[in-house]
């Protein structure tokens, strides 16, 4: 893992790409009160993808060629868009966009496992086990005894988030394997237009043809949430891991959370329970654990 100074550049990046994802929780919510979830994603990929396509051809980044980089760009856009996007999306129907987003922060703890598991280089040392489990037994409190002890909708729901962050662990295995070389850029446009030729169809077969015919909060919703929570999200994403190294964005993880609550708190007025703010705690533990940087400082420390 990358790690580097975080120059005062490096954080202002940092901060705005947290904010970007963060506000992106309310602004996913803001869109279901009038589209149905697997409509609400078609339209984030689909307006993402044709934003960076703009983007590339603008830049004069060599376009991609050949069938296997587009088999590339299929997988990607399954594990990494249309499969963890409609699970969230869906699950942000019963549960608040604030758990929503503790629940994301799972991401790393589940890349730390499926990295393990399928890359020979991706070793599960002692600190690292330690830290998946006490960001396991984050995610078991924030869940709640109540969801444990009697499964409902709501349950169902932050599974669904759940499953949105595995998935998100398996697209970066496939990245590492598949995606090796390609402009970033390039990466991202290619599978965001993969995921849309997997989100129209579904979302049109399952919720009717895609409306354009929005309300005015709705829109503005739709273009935060594509344009800017996501064909933006990501070329700042990959401009901090040129400046920061891939160590230092583990911290947007831990930024983000307490944005989408305090985003959800004043515009939707959602009140998370004691049980949340404790599990993202140690699920906020177990990342710091996983990163081991504090650990070695506390060591030379002494």
């Amino acid at each position: 893992m990358t790690q580097r100074t975080i120059s005062p550049q490096a954080w202002g990046l940092l901060a705005l790409l947290a904010t970007l994802w963060g506000g992106s929780f309310l602004s996913i919510r803001i869109a279901l009160d009038e589209i149905p979830p697997l409509t609400a994603v078609a339209h984030r990929v689909g307006w993402a993808a044709v934003v960076l396509w703009v983007y590339v051809i603008a830049r004069g980044i060599p376009l991609p060629r050949g069938r296997q980089v587009w088999i590339a760009f299929a997988g990607m856009g399954l594990l990494n868009n249309a499969l963890p996007f409609s699970l969230m999306t869906w699950g942000q129907l019963y549960i608040p966009t604030g758990l929503t987003s503790i629940f994301n922060a799972t991401a790393a703890i589940f890349g730390v496992l499926v990295a393990a598991m399928l890359l020979s280089d991706e070793r599960l040392t002692t600190r690292k086990a330690v830290g998946v489990s006490v960001g396991f037994a984050g995610v078991v409190i924030a869940i709640g005894a109540d969801s444990l002890r009697h499964f409902d909708v709501t349950s169902l729901a932050q599974l669904a988030v759940l499953g949105g962050t595995l998935s998100y662990a398996f697209a970066g295995v496939w990245a590492r394997k598949r995606l090796t070389g390609l402009p970033p850029q390039v990466a991202a446009a290619g599978m965001l237009t993969a995921a849309t030729c997997i989100m129209v169809p579904m979302a049109w077969y399952f919720e009717g043809p895609i409306r354009l015919d929005l309300q005015p909060r709705t829109m503005l919703a739709v273009g935060y949430y594509a344009l800017l929570a996501t064909a933006l999200a990501y070329l700042l994403y990959y401009r901090v891991l040129q400046l920061a190294g891939s160590g230092n964005l583990m911290l947007v993880t831990l930024m983000i959370a307490p944005i989408a609550i305090i985003l959800g708190a004043l515009v939707l007025d959602e009140t998370l329970t004691h049980s949340a703010y404790a599990g993202f705690a140690l699920l906020a533990l177990g990342l710091v654990i996983i990163d081991g940087r504090a650990i070695d400082r506390l060591r030379r420390a002494r």
